[in-house]
């Protein structure tokens, strides 16, 4: 059985006027982005150094909008517990990470604490890793973030026939029995590049320079426009 899910704007905030942040936060709020990304990385599985556990307190405490933290670090049990996960919120580690033995780990512990907490548990997936590799760990996952580039930095350019994977991530997932997973985009998603994932099987949209952050464009403009582009 197919499952259909609305589609839903997740802004990143790593784009946005941090000197203003409450200020965009209301804006975004507004005009109707339904929850905020927070990229956490340690500058080690990426190479660079941004958001934690406190910025995602205080964010926290300014806005009940859901936070979608995707956490790009190589031990991402250090930071369940530094924060309270809210219902609805998502807690996103990344599938490449190994075990003491060199595999591809098992996420059961940590999916478990995430949902009990009401939030939702999501592996990430790099460009060139496979989207089989999350096999082990369909059990455990609420959502499978598809990365369109090499994570570490805002504006990266989107790699080259990227978004085919989200046609066949989609696919591979419903032959597994697994069409309750939704399928998050991070990484140059434009509007258009949107609407196309949007009818590939995408429902969870992270919107940064290219989509929602855009130059010469106010966010009530780019927000409406965004939210047409993936209303089918």
């Amino acid at each position: 059985m197919i499952m259909y899910y609305d589609n839903k704007i997740s802004v990143s905030v790593m784009c946005s006027d941090l000197l203003n942040l409450e200020k965009d936060i209301r804006t975004l709020e507004k005009h109707g982005a339904d929850m905020l990304h927070i990229d956490v990385m340690d500058a080690h599985f990426v190479p660079n150094l941004t958001f934690g556990p406190d910025f995602i307190k205080a964010m926290q405490r300014k806005t009940s909008l859901p936070l979608d933290s995707h956490f790009m670090v190589e031990d991402p049990e250090l930071m369940f517990g530094k924060f309270t996960l809210r219902p609805g919120d998502i807690f996103t580690a990344h599938v490449e990470l190994k075990d003491q033995y060199g595999n591809l780990r098992s996420y059961k512990e940590l999916s478990e604490k995430v949902r009990d907490n009401g939030a939702l548990f999501g592996l990430a997936v790099n460009p060139e890793t496979p989207i089989e590799s999350l096999e082990r760990n369909l059990a455990y996952i609420d959502t499978v973030t598809l990365m369109l580039v090499h994570p570490g930095f805002a504006g990266a350019t989107m790699v080259d026939g990227i978004m085919e994977k989200v046609g066949k991530a989609r696919k591979w997932l419903d032959s597994k029995d697994f069409e309750r997973i939704e399928i998050s985009v991070d990484g140059s998603v434009s509007a258009e590049r949107a609407h196309y994932m949007a009818e590939s099987g995408a429902s969870i949209f992270v919107g940064g320079t290219a989509g929602i952050y855009r130059k010469g464009m106010d966010l009530k403009e780019t927000i409406p426009a965004f939210r047409k582009a993936i209303t089918l």
